[in-house]
């Protein structure tokens, strides 16, 4: 099958695409700049542009739609709502209109019309899009937080928090108590199921939490972080969270702190769900979120 993969440049496409190849699919890779993944057909694209991506659907039987951004840059035109909403809505009129009846969606965990982010109701806003398009055959994702080499180019949690806060200081802020909880789950775990669904009639219409299997607080996955890139757990600062959120709304908003307001209201809310719906329907398994399997944040 000829899979179009948008994203296919990024963290999780670097995944998606190597995955789709070894199911035996030919993967057309729709990146914006860049020579794209190897094996791939790499063709130019911008999912913000629909005139970009005239031609580029011809020939598909399936979508994997992986575009998404978690930092806005307002002034370049970088929004949730224009990369989330209308770079879906021009992805699915060119996948329409091409014929293409199969389509992946890469959302988030937390997606939901009240969510406490733009990230999280632009994300949701996107589902309903593509479950309103008339695919016959439409599977949603909704990953957690993903971990796994992102390699030097590509951001990843763990990497940022390694490089923004667990390995420059001595003492480490964190916000409130630090128990909120998160779930971290392996990008290839994820890219996996990606290229299982494309095909998996049993998953069609559905939407899967895919999150790792073991839930830790805050103030474990830094201690986590920490022996991943070789030193010793660090002491934590809490701040008080009246504080921490008006200086992350404040400060932060102005793009001074290395979390943004959204990315904090995510953080503290929790980042949890029930994934055993995906690990059963896709037969993966994710390696857990440790010391052995982070030890690639030592190179950065």
């Amino acid at each position: 099958m000829r899979v179009l993969v948008t994203g296919a440049g990024g963290y999780v496409g670097s995944h998606v695409v190597p995955a789709l190849l070894r199911h035996g699919h030919a993967v057309r890779a729709l990146v914006r700049a860049g020579d794209g993944p190897p094996g791939a057909e790499v063709v130019r694209g911008d999912v913000t542009e629909p005139a970009s991506l005239d031609g580029r659907f011809d020939g598909v039987e399936a979508v994997v739609h992986l575009v998404g951004i978690i930092d806005e840059k307002p002034s370049k035109g970088v929004t949730f709502e224009r990369v989330h909403v209308d770079g879906t809505r021009h992805v699915i009129e060119a996948a329409r209109a091409a014929g293409v009846r199969r389509y992946v969606h890469m959302s988030a965990n937390g997606a939901r019309p009240d969510g406490v982010s733009r990230y999280q109701t632009t994300k949701w806003a996107a589902e309903e899009l593509a479950r309103g398009a008339g695919f016959e055959h439409l599977v949603v994702f909704r990953p957690s937080t993903l971990f796994g080499d992102p390699g030097p180019e590509n951001p990843e949690f763990a990497k940022r928090l390694w490089q923004d806060l667990v390995k420059p200081f001595p003492v480490l802020p964190v916000f409130g108590d630090g128990r909120y909880a998160l779930q971290p789950i392996h990008v290839g775990a994820v890219a996996e199921a990606f290229a299982r669904a494309v095909t998996r009639a049993a998953s069609n219409g559905r939407r899967y939490c895919a999150a790792g299997r073991e839930r830790m607080p805050y103030v474990e996955v830094l201690d986590r972080i920490a022996e991943g890139g070789g030193v010793a757990p660090k002491r934590k600062l809490p701040v008080p969270m009246a504080l921490a959120r008006l200086a992350v709304r404040t400060v932060g908003a102005l793009g001074l702190l290395p979390i943004s307001p959204d990315q904090f209201e995510m953080l503290v809310e929790g980042n949890t769900c029930d994934p055993s719906a995906f690990f059963a329907d896709f037969e993966v398994e994710s390696p857990p979120f440790d010391a052995a399997h982070l030890a690639y944040l030592a190179a950065y």
